[in-house]
């Protein structure tokens, strides 16, 4: 692959995962990075590294803001939109524009614990392990087809910061060669059946 494929990022925080994907670009450049919150400190690690960085303000109309943020990833002619710490959900709108090219990134081993506080819910649930998903983006809460899971151990002594601490060492990770796999056509999903294929 010679030249890099471009992504948009979309964030609400502090960008750790954009981070780690900044670090890792090569087959992938992240392009655009679009957040709903303008403090977010995501932002200047976007502007950092040189990518737009494109603020989307939330005004309580999921349809609106969906719109709003489609047509800033379609100008930007991005071919992947990756969520990293993205805290809003998108209307059917964006996954008809952007059809199987969405993907989010959740520390849990969905399904068990999807939407907010999920390593909190682990905790209390007492389990073993959990750990970290990167899933196809569909219309509803940390369901689309799975493409790659991480599991992590819970330690006897764990509280909500330090196991969020070794799970986020892992989204570092994973989340990136997910990236670069799906950007070199090495991932292929039909339905909620996911198949990678080394090139």
């Amino acid at each position: 692959m010679s030249q890099p494929i471009d992504i948009a990022v979309l964030v609400s925080g502090s960008g750790t995962n954009l981070q780690a994907l900044l670090d890792h670009q090569g087959s992938y450049r992240v392009a655009t990075v679009v957040s709903d919150r303008p403090d977010a400190p995501a932002l200047e690690r976007a502007r950092a590294a040189g990518a737009e960085a494109v603020v989307v303000t939330w005004t309580g109309d999921r349809d609106d803001f969906t719109h709003r943020v489609c047509d800033v990833l379609e100008r930007a002619g991005v071919a992947w939109v990756v969520l990293a710490g993205f805290m809003r959900i998108l209307g059917r709108e964006a996954m008809e524009r952007f059809p199987d090219r969405i993907v989010n990134i959740h520390p849990s081993l969905l399904p068990a614990f999807p939407g907010a506080n999920a390593v909190a819910k682990a905790l209390e649930y007492g389990v073993k392990q959990t750990g970290v998903t990167v899933h196809f983006v569909d219309e509803e809460v940390d369901h689309g087809p799975i493409i790659a899971q991480v599991p992590v151990e819970v330690l006897p002594d764990d509280d909500v910061g330090t196991l969020h601490a070794r799970i986020q060492q892992q989204e570092h990770v994973l989340y990136p060669a997910v990236v670069d796999a799906l950007v070199r056509g090495e991932i292929r999903v039909s339905g909620r059946k996911v198949e990678w294929r080394k090139q």
